[in-house]
């Protein structure tokens, strides 16, 4: 599961007085400066039922409205190499097929009666579920949601209109070029058949059956593997009372242990050099590598490095420098997608004509060495760690997202103070350490170069950077 601690910061949070303001008034906003954001979030009361279902507490009375949250630890890294898919079929038909006794249409009448909402969804990493209801609400609510999560009925009907509902989306994922790009790039990085980048296909998603559903839920989701978030409009002793009337008899089972196997780094000096031939007004690409994971001890300087290359948006250096300075796109940047359980992805990217195609990669390889080779300069160090020490507050902008926090954190086994620990890293870095971290971390000798665009123009664009080689797309459906 990614939080995006580091991701684009457009918006900067600032506090000031009714003086300051005045002040302002008179003086260049250029030159305006603030005390950085202070604020404590509400600390959540954790629980733990007998079952070992884990629970977050956090009231909220301003509306009468609860939403509670299940994180659930199963997800498509457990699907068998012939059935790819499986876990997100799964998850769809847990809340479309019925469920808790209820068939799949008393289950949509009934929520639709109160105005409630429930979502079941499983991803690569975890499951996740959600119940939005009306306080007095709260009893039925929570009754077919957890029917729902126990006891899913996995009506054949509603497995077989799942099944065609992932094969029409698998028959038109080839039409969009920005998610044709990312998908072919994240192969190339991990290798089609590891769990971080392995696809459903229209055969894996044929050779599902109801039984398959039935027994994947039976194996992976259990009470001792579940973490449930609440907040809203409702007292402790009712929630608690509530939680253990739906959910504390439902005995514990095997948790599976995510893990996931590294992948293969390319050696030094081998770039792999890549297109796709589709017909396209524009050329999408995609230049990274693999990188490190979220623990790692460089990965706050790196994150940083990362914003001042191409991650902060309108003052990063791609967007001055592709974009604004030499016009050549419009839509470019930089992304560190640090991994917790996998390998984590260092990516830019951008969208280009095709007579530019080579111009832009070759700005993004010198910037690379740029940032390798100089340090930052004061105002880019400074600007970055103020951008991230403001954005922090909006970590904590609800009561639902300080639950979901705390909730991602336990989950993939980080601290509860981990972002104010990272928020105090950030404010005692030095160019010095930004500098070591690209050295370090950020490989031009490595890369790995996609593009999907006319076949006529992109090898000769692309010649300069490597070997060119032609991925075909196979045919869906």
């Amino acid at each position: 599961m990614r939080r995006g601690i580091f991701s684009t910061v457009v918006l900067l949070l600032c506090v000031a007085t009714v003086a300051m303001a005045g002040d302002a008034a008179l003086g260049d906003p250029r030159t305006m400066t603030f005390k950085p954001v202070e604020f404590t979030p509400p600390e959540p009361e954790r629980i733990v039922l007998e079952n070992g279902l884990v629970v977050y507490l956090l009231e909220d009375h301003e509306l009468p409205l609860i939403t509670l949250t299940a994180t659930m630890r199963t997800g498509g890294w457990l699907d068998p190499a012939d059935k790819v898919g499986l876990a997100a079929l799964t998850g769809s038909v847990m809340r479309t097929g019925g469920g808790g006794g209820l068939s799949a249409e008393q289950v949509d009448q009934e929520l639709e009666q109160f105005a409630g909402d429930v979502s079941i969804a499983i991803g690569r990493q975890s499951g996740a579920a959600s119940l939005d209801v009306l306080s007095k609400d709260l009893k039925r609510g929570l009754q077919i949601f957890a029917g729902l999560l126990r006891a899913p009925a996995f009506e054949p009907a509603r497995v077989e209109l799942a099944k065609l509902q992932a094969i029409e989306s698998i028959r038109r994922r080839q039409d969009s070029p920005g998610s044709v790009v990312g998908r072919e790039f994240v192969k190339l990085l991990y290798g089609a058949d590891h769990p971080t980048a392995r696809e459903s296909s229209i055969a894996s998603i044929q050779h599902i059956t109801r039984e398959d559903l039935v027994s994947f839920h039976r194996r992976t989701v259990h009470p001792n593997g579940m973490i449930v978030g609440v907040t809203g409009d409702f007292s402790r002793e009712v929630m608690l009372a509530s939680l253990r009337a739906v959910f504390g008899d439902w005995p514990k089972g095997t948790v599976p242990t995510l893990t996931i196997p590294d992948a293969a780094e390319p050696a030094a000096g081998k770039t792999a050099v890549r297109f796709i031939n589709k017909e396209t007004s524009q050329t999408h690409l995609r230049v990274g590598h693999l990188s490190i994971r979220e623990q790692d001890p460089d990965y706050v300087p790196l994150a940083i490095v990362n914003d001042i290359l191409g991650g902060s948006s309108f003052r990063s250096r791609l967007f001055n420098d592709v974009r604004t300075k030499r016009g050549l796109a419009y839509s470019v940047g930089s992304r560190l997608n640090a991994g917790t359980y996998e390998q984590g992805v260092w990516l830019m990217r951008a969208e280009t004509k095709q007579t530019s195609t080579q111009e832009v990669v070759s700005r993004f390889v010198a910037n690379i060495e740029r940032i390798r080779t100089e340090p930052v300069t004061d105002g880019e160090l400074a600007e970055a760690k103020e951008a991230y020490v403001n954005s922090f507050v909006f970590s904590f902008a609800s009561p639902s997202a300080i639950v979901s926090r705390l909730i991602e954190l336990e989950y993939d086994g980080l601290p509860k103070d981990f972002l104010q620990q990272l928020r105090q890293k950030v404010v005692k870095l030095t160019k010095e350490e930004l500098l070591a971290a690209a050295k370090k971390h950020l490989h031009p000798d490595r890369l790995t170069i996609i593009a999907v665009g006319s076949g006529t123009t992109l090898p000769a664009a692309l010649a300069g950077f490597g070997e060119v080689k032609e991925i075909t797309l196979a045919p869906e459906g």
